[in-house]
């Protein structure tokens, strides 16, 4: 079997439909994983579902998107059909809105992580930190003693994160482990929170913590997604967007689309000032890559620009093409 599997329609809808995304993970034992990657396909490619699930031994992880009532079908059957035998019975998710198919096409693949730390003796199904709701995460962070780490990739936390959170400046997860080793020592560091995008990174940063011996660890149930959600804007202590992996780029409190674009060379999230940069053509370069890109990467996408905008004229998607917001 493959490890990836992959349907798709190139056009994504132009409606006024509203498209539920729905934002869910479990860390659970699932020996039978690869057995299941079809059955969730195919129920996906049913309900015109598109997004992208993770499958691995520790779990499930991933984002979805399709006419709410199609969503609310899929997970009914991830909750409830024998062939999951309860493992996913209290499967949460988290859900925003937009007027456009936030994802391209459907994905079910297969990993060794649902997120990729690189540790196989950590599990938070073994043990994890303590979870905060978000409203009672204001008075947590918002004490001295307590330190402040945000576990998302430095390009996320570029646009947006808690007051007072430190960013460990790593490019992937599996930088994690690394930057604590240098960083932290868990005979000073008595009180350690973290946070990330939904709450899968922490989940499992703060199972390492414990492991390597830290005792207090604290981390935020949901993530900042559901901090967003749930705590009214004039008592929020989160600054910016919150970047997020999909069409909408950044979301904002209530989860709103936020203003931030996206670089299609890099993939850097650019604000509204960016994109007025010189060195910003859009497809093909911006302020953060515009020196790095090679002659022949540059005409490439320069090609790959000109076919957007023919496709444009004709009436027709590009695959791959950023959607309006």
């Amino acid at each position: 079997m493959s490890e990836h599997l992959s349907m798709s329609k190139l056009n994504p809808s132009a409606s006024t439909d509203q498209y539920l995304t729905a934002a869910f993970y479990k860390f659970v034992s699932l020996p039978d994983y690869k057995v299941l990657q079809v059955p969730i396909l195919e129920a996906c490619l049913k309900h015109g579902i598109k997004g992208t699930l993770l499958l691995a031994e520790e779990g499930i992880n991933g984002t979805i998107a399709g006419l709410p009532e199609n969503i609310q079908v899929l997970l009914a059957f991830l909750r409830e059909h024998p062939l999951f035998e309860n493992r996913f019975a209290d499967l949460d998710h988290k859900e925003s809105f937009a007027t456009e198919h936030p994802f391209y096409r459907m994905k079910v693949k297969l990993k060794k992580e649902i997120v990729t730390l690189g540790v196989p003796s950590v599990s938070p199904t073994k043990q994890v930190g303590t979870y905060v709701k978000p409203e009672d995460w204001n008075a947590l962070i918002s004490d001295p003693d307590v330190v402040l780490i945000d576990t998302r990739n430095a390009y996320e936390v570029d646009i947006g994160t808690f007051k007072g959170a430190i960013d460990p400046k790593t490019s992937t997860f599996r930088e994690f482990p690394e930057y604590v080793a240098a960083n932290f020592d868990k005979t000073k560091h008595k009180k350690v929170a973290m946070f990330c995008t939904g709450g899968i990174r922490c989940e499992k940063a703060s199972s390492y913590m414990m492991d390597q011996g830290f005792e207090e660890v604290f981390h935020l149930q949901g993530g900042i997604l559901k901090y967003l959600e749930t705590v009214p804007e004039a008592q929020s202590m989160w600054q910016g967007e919150c970047f997020v992996f999909d069409q909408r780029v950044g979301v904002k409190h209530n989860l709103v689309v936020g203003e931030y674009d996206q670089c299609y060379a890099c993939r850097h999230p650019l604000s509204p000032t960016e994109m007025q940069s010189t060195q910003y053509t859009t497809g093909i370069s911006c302020p953060y890559c515009y020196d790095k890109i090679s002659e022949d990467k540059r005409a490439s996408l320069t090609e790959r620009q000109k076919q957007v905008i023919l496709a444009k004229k004709r009436g027709e998607k590009h695959i791959g093409e950023k959607q309006k917001k």
